[in-house]
């Protein structure tokens, strides 16, 4: 990321974990703890959280919090230094980074194609006096193994089919930091925390949500072991995976939260399955050569995910409304004009306060668990395509609500989602008022094809319309 040198005298290397937050299945620690060896040299990692990202909150910092705890505990057994360095005030964390670089030898990071962090991570790059290399362990197919954007998934698909198997036997290593130094998490006056840390999580992961200056109007929601979900999916739910378009089986993974905050890997999950299904390579009935459900799963974990990814790292504007594909854009100001039957503002759809029932429910899910049932995200978008008086507004509707309240925002897979209600990896279908040619759903198409009865009693919203 910078020219800066390697400094071969310098006291550590320094991991600076941003985005992949684990210490397992991680080539960004994996190749810091590298360098660590090749130097002869202790592995430090700075874990930092700061407070004035955007739509921080309760919600998400709790999650990112939960997560350092185990990677405190994970530092302390392989005995390499571990420092957690939760921001208590705008502004406070300046300048941490830079003066633990200037006793580094080398600063390694993660290559993140999306949110603020390419930004943070190029502007740490122009002030750092060692070499910064960022590190991508985003998925199966690195970012760079593609030059080009994808405007469909089967296009992608085709790509992965040909490419992927020259990288998949490349795997990260499920334990990097085996064989490295340690050293205490010493850190300069300025950003040592007020009590010493404790044998687990150190007191910067146990920080006091009500004193930081971020949402507290988001809560925090119970997140389990990511270990014990991935279990319990590959256990008692990838069986019922063809199930996964009703709201009432919930049959889903529930790892997208752990995905995108770095909590596991997406290599660890698809070792998981390929283990579970013990046909990898075999004949099967599909690509993969292992069952409909788990063909399925892996569809959705490296075709559709990782096109997200790629899609951010390609171009800039992933989140501009002019990065729609031309026919989508076309259509769509065409019918910007077009009357509304119903038009809500922000805080209406907020508070899930529209006319209809089920998109109640769906937005009712979203604030309480942080997360939409998978079909039902595709048409709460929809929706509000449909309810904002123009399809600009409706995707800085779609972009409020998601980054503020889903624990998979502020994701290139979130963003991916929210673009395809507008066109985006799609084809042009029946023309219609509002939607034009971009693909339209209904409420009760919905409710006729899938069981949402009992779905909308559990999260009936009292102050949403009847």
């Amino acid at each position: 990321m910078n020219a800066a040198p390697v400094r071969r005298d310098g006291k550590f290397v320094l991991y600076w974990m941003i985005a992949s937050r684990r210490t397992t299945y991680n080539f960004a620690i994996e190749r810091a703890a590298e360098v660590a060896r090749e130097l002869s040299r202790p592995l430090l990692v700075l874990e930092p959280l700061r407070c004035d990202y955007p739509w921080a909150s309760d919600r998400i910092h709790a999650a990112v919090l939960r997560g350092m705890e185990e990677n405190a505990a994970r530092c302390k057994e392989a005995g390499v230094g571990y420092f957690a360095y939760v921001e208590p005030a705008k502004g406070a964390g300046k300048g941490l980074l830079e003066a633990l670089a200037r006793d580094a030898c080398a600063v390694v990071t993660d290559d993140f194609p999306c949110f603020f962090l390419p930004g943070m991570v190029a502007a740490a790059a122009r002030k750092l006096p060692v070499r910064l290399e960022a590190v991508d362990s985003n998925g199966l197919l690195p970012l760079r193994a593609a030059d080009q954007e994808f405007a469909t998934a089967f296009t992608f698909r085709r790509f992965l089919q040909k490419e992927l198997p020259v990288h998949l036997p490349c795997a990260p290593a499920a334990d990097p930091l085996r064989g490295v130094s340690s050293i205490d998490p010493l850190v300069p006056v300025r950003w040592a925390p007020e009590t010493p840390p404790d044998s687990t999580a150190g007191a910067a992961a146990k920080a006091d949500l009500a004193k930081l200056p971020i949402d507290h109007s988001v809560p925090p929601v119970a997140l389990p072991s990511p270990r014990n979900v991935l279990a319990r999916f590959i256990g008692e739910r990838l069986a019922r995976y063809g199930e996964r378009d009703e709201p009432e089986a919930d049959v889903t993974s529930g790892l997208s939260p752990y995905l995108h905050f770095g909590h596991i890997s997406s290599y660890e999950v698809f070792l998981a399955v390929a283990d579970r299904e013990k046909r990898l390579g075999t004949k099967g009935e599909g690509w993969w050569g292992m069952s409909p459900e788990a063909e399925a799963f892996l569809d959705q974990l490296v075709t559709w995910r990782e096109l997200a990814f790629h899609t951010c790292a390609q171009r800039d504007d992933y989140d501009d409304f002019q990065s729609l594909p031309d026919w989508a854009l076309r259509t769509l100001e065409r019918h910007e004009k077009d009357p509304r039957e119903h038009t809500y503002k922000l805080e209406e759809f907020a508070a899930a306060r529209t006319h209809d029932a089920l998109w109640n429910a769906a937005q009712t899910q979203l604030v309480r668990e942080g997360r939409i049932h998978t079909y039902l995200r595709m048409l709460w978008g929809k929706k509000i395509l449909e309810w904002t008086a123009s399809p600009r507004e409706a995707l800085s509707v779609m972009v409020e609500l998601n980054n503020r309240y889903a624990l998979d925002g502020r994701d290139p897979n979130s963003y991916a989602g929210i673009f395809w209600v507008l066109g985006r990896y799609d084809r042009a279908w029946a023309e219609r008022p509002v939607f034009g040619t971009v693909r339209y759903m209904s409420s009760e198409n919905t409710a006729r094809k899938h069981r949402v009865r009992e779905y909308v009693r559990r999260y009936a919203c009292p102050t949403a319309s009847s």
